[in-house]
């Protein structure tokens, strides 16, 4: 197989360029028209700015704290570290099992040294039966203990659904359905999740059995570095399997009705591609932040050590999944505008943990009830300290919030409601908004001093010029 190197030739870099090239404003247009409607958000529309580019309308009025857009992901993680901790469906990222097996796993990599929300279990030389016998006759007494530590067989209890908690019957979640290709590191809320994961991009990433990808061997080399690195690299996986696996579908159907005009390899793959196309973009390692712990004058020798890196990690995805007809995706260039445009664009992923919500619950019984339930909860809730509330983390890139553009001053935010459960974009008013009016968000705290917001927003490529920057501008 050639190296990244080798790849120059005209026809590769004409298909890089394509790739790379705006859509039309009317195709723009259109993408976006249809990604509204089925979003059924009628309340906006996007609209290309001569001068500032993309930017989110309001097509009606909105009120304060009124949802504006409820936006789907196009591909998104969780983060790998947050996996030992909140176990969620790994297509639209919703806490699954049951609040016990949540419980019980966090105790269990707890135990393995795996999760840092509290400290180990008991002396190993113990069965689990006399685990148990200790647990019960302690009780409650164990959160007077320095370690509040669980016995790992009532850990297992939990997790095997031999044990239950009072009133987690209000708190019901999905049972977890492993991939069906047996990877062991997906699992979903039901079938359609995992159906709809498997065509987007999860047949060629799987390491199970029924993977699509080349070498599994080399994608388990892939993740390892993307876990060991930056996790942003499984990201930019995703995005390259999603149009693989678009452009072999739009293929078969154009083969299959048999079409008397013959369309080109290139405009299959520029139509797969139009749904990552749409993010604005700029290279990885010229956008990245430069850390605080770098210096200025070494700025050079960082971004060549980022732009390394990223070609470390696509020789070993090339390895794993190459697909000839879409050579032009694993050129450096595509790759390293793919991360880019995660990096100015993504939203973070956060889902609220149930676990939290149970607790909570727990603490706003009536007295007798409460105290009853104290005494099977509480050992637990000791047990896995401040961290008992963790919630779902990651990041993840959606098509319609990515075009909302930056505000000092925003009339919107991104906030999960009461009933948000999964890991949708959830836009709210932050005020009224009039109709016609940009609806804005601001990408980094607009608290911060006029300076220290310019600076930041730099990394994103772009001066501010909002009323609120104005007016600091002219203090400053």
């Amino acid at each position: 197989m050639a190296s990244l190197r080798d790849m120059n030739d005209d026809n590769t870099a004409a298909e890089v360029a394509s790739l790379l090239a705006p859509l039309p404003t009317l195709q723009l247009q259109e993408y976006f028209n249809q990604l509204i409607s089925s979003r059924r958000c009628s309340g906006i529309q996007v609209k290309h700015n001569g001068t500032f580019g993309k930017g989110v309308y309001a097509n009606s009025e909105f009120q304060e704290d009124e949802l504006i857009l409820k936006d789907e992901i196009l591909v998104g993680i969780q983060h790998s570290s947050n996996k030992v901790d909140c176990l969620v469906c790994s297509f639209c990222f919703r806490f699954i099992g049951s609040i016990e097996k949540q419980i019980g796993r966090k105790l269990y990599f707890k135990n393995m040294g795996l999760s840092g929300c509290c400290d180990g279990g008991g002396d190993s030389s113990e069965s689990e039966e006399d685990e148990r016998e200790r647990f019960n006759e302690r009780g409650a007494a164990s959160s007077s203990s320095n370690h509040h530590s669980i016995p790992q067989g009532v850990v297992s209890s939990l997790m095997n659904g031999e044990m239950a908690f009072p009133h987690t019957d209000k708190f019901p979640l999905p049972s977890p359905l492993s991939c069906p290709s047996g990877c062991q590191e997906a699992f979903y809320c039901s079938g359609a999740c995992a159906e709809a994961d498997w065509e987007s991009s999860h047949s060629l990433l799987c390491t199970g059995e029924s993977s699509e990808s080349v070498s599994r061997e080399a994608l388990g080399e892939f993740i390892k570095h993307s876990n060991e690195t930056n996790d942003i690299f499984l990201l930019a996986a995703k995005a390259i399997a999603f149009t693989i696996l678009r452009y072999r579908k739009l293929k078969a159907e154009h083969m299959n009705k048999q079409a008397k005009q013959s369309v080109s390899k290139q405009s299959l793959l520029l139509e797969a591609w139009k749904p990552v196309s749409v993010g604005y973009k700029r290279r990885w390692w010229d956008c990245i932040a430069l850390p605080d712990d770098v210096d200025p004058s070494d700025e050079g020798a960082f971004r060549t050590q980022i732009k390394d890196l990223a070609c470390t990690s696509l020789e070993l995805l090339k390895t794993a999944i190459f697909d000839k007809e879409c050579e032009a995706l694993f050129s450096l260039e595509i790759y390293g505008n793919i991360i880019g445009m995660f990096e100015l664009n993504n939203l973070d992923l956060v889902v609220a943990s149930p676990v939290e919500d149970y607790f909570l619950y727990i603490d706003d019984l009536p007295d007798a009830e409460k105290d009853e339930a104290e005494e099977i909860t509480r050992p637990f809730l000791d047990a896995l300290g401040d961290e008992y509330s963790d919630c779902c983390q990651g990041t993840a890139f959606f098509p319609l919030q990515s075009c909302m553009n930056h505000s000092c001053c925003p009339n919107a935010k991104a906030f999960k409601r009461e009933e948000d459960r999964d890991g949708q974009a959830v836009i709210i008013a932050l005020r009224d908004i009039s109709k016609n009016e940009e609806v804005t968000i601001s990408y980094i705290d607009e608290e911060l001093p006029y300076k220290e917001r310019q600076a930041l927003l730099a990394d994103y490529g772009f001066t501010c010029k909002c009323p609120k920057c104005l007016e600091d501008s002219s203090t400053a």
